[in-house]
């Protein structure tokens, strides 16, 4: 029997091209389902067959697992402090065996056995095919629709099939089996029964790639897409900069009569593509972001990396466009928070700051309104920079002389220092399991306290809206941290 194993391994190996080992794992696979079943129960069986004599081993074995985590499968895990008294060195993540009686060849059903080692084969074969397509680098797929497979889309590119999911395809977008389609591949997902291959036709990179393929000076390195942002179907945003002044990125993109990017719009369904020039300058990559809207004035906050942006009335409908379109996909291509507003909005804001730094400055540092406004005058903001910024620097102020300077930055720094204290008291009201959440830093934490939020439900209560404004964080962070927050609520 063993000589008409390693004769059948021979075969299998040379008909279907695969190596020894694959149909030898395959073998021992089909033993130790049929040894599993004859113990029941969910034990763990490992089957080990020797390379050159066909003969093979079985062993029921039991995973090592901490003290504390208790057994969650008995019939395969063992406690480390069980397995210790009979290994002594024995460590987590370990296995204990015992040698079992094998189960006969014969005994499985020739027709069992072919079964597993058949499926064993494919998948092999599967996997070779996935790696050699993968090997060649390429970042699109195009194939055909072969079939739709719960709402998904299984594609055809050869012998290899990608899976393109409904939430990644182009809404309103119907294709149908037979379909030629071009899809970016995001990624191979190895639990993924069936293709493994993720495709998407909605991601950022799939316009980048179409551009790349459009566009033969990106290949060649001199234009370079910084960034996408798209709404799939409807509207898109890319920023280029050219790395030789005699290309015009913007220009080039285009192509003449507009070739290149319609090739793409009409891949895409019609998206519209709107190509801006990328700016190391944040508030210029802003403006040209915010095109065709014309941007009266923009004012910076990089602590909270979000950038108040002035228009005209006339304006104010183009820049945040349709449903927020406009505004929404330039905040996603620059990373920055974008406030659209016209001026009359920007005065009262301005004002409501000037007065809360005014209020600051008369409390902090004992002086009166006058002085108060002269420092906002001069573009002072913060305690911080009234006790730091370089003394040549105030001294240029009309009206203030060094002693009244050095007076200044001496009440900053303690109120500064007062204010840290009582920061650092209102941390210590802070109880420790919302310390320990994941995401938070000693900074937070404190943002935290002043908000009067002390404990992980206080958080977990919060709006996303209402962290955001608390914090400064963005959105997508706030809702993160707030879901964290909640975990316990679901696990209890």
């Amino acid at each position: 029997m063993n000589r008409e194993m390693l004769m059948l391994v021979e075969a299998i190996s040379r008909e279907k091209s695969v190596e020894r080992d694959v149909v030898f794992g395959a073998v021992e696979a089909a033993l130790a389902s049929a040894t599993k079943k004859l113990h029941g129960g969910e034990v763990d069986i490992r089957v080990a067959v020797d390379r050159d004599t066909g003969e093979y081993e079985t062993f029921r074995r039991w995973h090592v697992v901490p003290n504390d985590a208790g057994l969650q499968i008995p019939d395969a895990e063992i406690l480390l402090f069980e397995a210790q008294e009979q290994i002594a060195d024995i460590e987590e993540g370990d296995y204990i065996e015992e040698a079992v009686d094998s189960v006969p060849i014969g005994r499985i059903g020739a027709q069992a056995a072919k079964q597993v080692i058949l499926q064993k084969i494919r998948d092999a074969e599967r996997e070779q095919l996935l790696n050699d397509y993968l090997s060649r680098g390429e970042k699109t797929m195009v194939g055909t629709v072969k079939r739709l497979d719960k709402g998904d889309i299984i594609v055809e590119s050869g012998r290899v099939e990608g899976r393109l999911r409904r939430t990644e395809m182009i809404p309103k977008e119907n294709l149908r089996s037979g379909d030629r389609v071009r899809a970016y591949i995001m990624g191979v997902d190895t639990t993924q029964r069936g293709p493994q291959i993720m495709l998407s036709r909605s991601a950022p990179g799939f316009m980048i790639e179409l551009f790349a393929q459009e566009v033969p000076e990106i290949e060649q390195g001199l234009l370079e897409i910084k960034s996408c942002a798209r709404d799939p179907g409807s509207r898109a945003k890319i920023a280029v900069v050219s790395h030789d002044r005699r290309v015009d990125p913007i220009g080039t993109c285009v192509g003449v009569r507009g070739s290149r990017v319609n090739a793409v719009t009409n891949e895409l369904a019609g998206e519209r593509v709107d190509i801006v020039l990328w700016s190391e300058d944040p508030a210029q990559f802003v403006i040209g972001a915010l095109a065709p809207a014309n941007v009266v004035s923009i004012v910076v906050d990089e602590e909270r990396h979000a950038m108040d942006v002035v228009v005209d009335e006339e304006n104010l409908a183009i820049a945040i466009g349709r449903g927020g379109q406009n505004v929404r996909l330039a905040s996603e291509l620059t990373g920055w928070r974008i406030n659209i507003m016209d001026a009359q909005q920007s005065q009262a804001k301005q004002a409501e700051e000037s007065d809360s730094v005014r209020k600051l400055f008369v409390e902090k540092l004992d002086v009166d309104v006058e002085v108060a406004d002269i420092l906002i005058g001069e573009g002072f903001a913060s305690l911080e920079e009234v006790a730091y910024v370089p003394l040549q620097e105030m001294l240029d102020i009309e009206g203030f002389d060094e002693e009244t300077i050095n007076e200044l930055r001496t009440r900053a720094k303690d109120a500064l220092l007062t204010m840290e204290i009582e920061r650092e008291e209102k941390v210590e009201e802070v109880s420790q399991d919302l310390r320990d959440l994941d995401g938070l830093n000693p900074e937070l934490i404190g943002k935290l306290a002043d908000g009067g939020i002390h404990t992980r439900d206080d958080l977990a209560d919060l709006a996303v809206d209402e962290l955001t404004e608390m914090t400064g964080v963005e959105e997508a962070q706030a809702r993160e941290l707030i879901m964290k927050a909640r975990e316990h609520w679901f696990t209890a």
